[in-house]
């Protein structure tokens, strides 16, 4: 009787957590997919981006980025996604303090983090934004999202973000029309400026060496926000470019495809 019941637990351990994951839905980290809805989907009931395109509904789902494999739920969906390796990115910063922090730095860096965390969570949930993003400089991608950061070799978060080198002083523009909802200068990122696009849908803009505008402007798609600049904590001039959908940081990379919002919804994945 022992030995069964201690069989009957390595087999219950082993499909809980060994069983792979199954869901007709698949997602790769940092991208966005298109879900259609059927007209009874409980979805509009929520804060998703739903884009309503020739009498069809489309839910917008932002894929984070994971370290392994997982399922991600959202109301009656289940969305699969596959770990992916982005690879590794490895930079030396000289200024020792500027990677080992001192309390007063630490607790700056940390009243900073407040401040963006609470204009991402106050976008405006009225206007529909545009998924149709032009570039917001010219320039070559040093760093692409997701690859695994290392800054005098030492482990750190994943880059979710877009890096784009530049010659100081070039000119940023706005990729997307949208609202300044945080400008400021902090540790971290020096010179900085949030979009808020509308619906969820936000991008921020670090490193700059002047910033062009103020909270609270309103950017139609190519007005300048600012120039290419090396504050904050910097190997060199460039754009660190972030974009996120519903608090979830996306590879910027994806929304410069030409035609991207009609690719998403050519491309929508059915309903389960």
């Amino acid at each position: 009787m022992i030995q069964n019941n201690i069989l009957y637990l390595l087999l219950f351990l082993f499909t809980t957590f060994s069983a792979p994951i199954k869901s007709d839905i698949v997602g790769v980290p940092g991208e966005i997919i298109a879900i259609k809805l059927p007209d009874d989907s409980k979805i509009h009931e929520t804060q998703q981006l739903i884009i309503d395109s020739k009498n069809t509904k489309y839910l917008i789902v932002p894929i984070p980025f994971v370290k392994k494999s997982t399922v991600l739920n959202i109301k009656e969906f289940a969305i699969k996604i596959d770990k992916k390796d982005f690879g590794e990115s490895r930079i030396t910063i000289a200024n020792e303090s500027m990677v080992t922090l001192s309390k007063e730095d630490s607790d700056r860096a940390y009243k900073e983090s407040l401040l963006i965390k609470n204009a991402i969570n106050s976008y405006t949930k009225t206007n529909m934004p545009s998924l149709n993003f032009i570039r917001p400089l010219e320039g070559v991608i040093s760093s692409r999202y997701g690859k695994q950061r290392f800054i005098n070799e030492k482990a750190r978060s994943p880059h979710l973000a877009l890096d784009i080198a530049a010659a100081e002083g070039t000119k940023i523009i706005a990729p997307s029309s949208g609202k300044i909802i945080l400008v400021g200068n902090f540790f971290y990122s020096g010179n900085f400026a949030i979009i808020d696009h509308g619906n969820g849908l936000l991008s921020s803009y670090s490193h700059m060496s002047e910033v062009f505008v103020k909270e609270g402007d309103i950017l139609k798609q190519g007005d300048m926000i600012g120039s290419v600049g090396s504050t904050g904590r910097v190997t060199g001039p460039h754009l660190h470019w972030s974009v996120y959908l519903n608090k979830v940081r996306v590879n910027p990379e994806s929304l410069l495809k030409e035609g991207y919002l009609s690719f998403l919804l050519e491309s929508a994945q059915n309903s389960i």
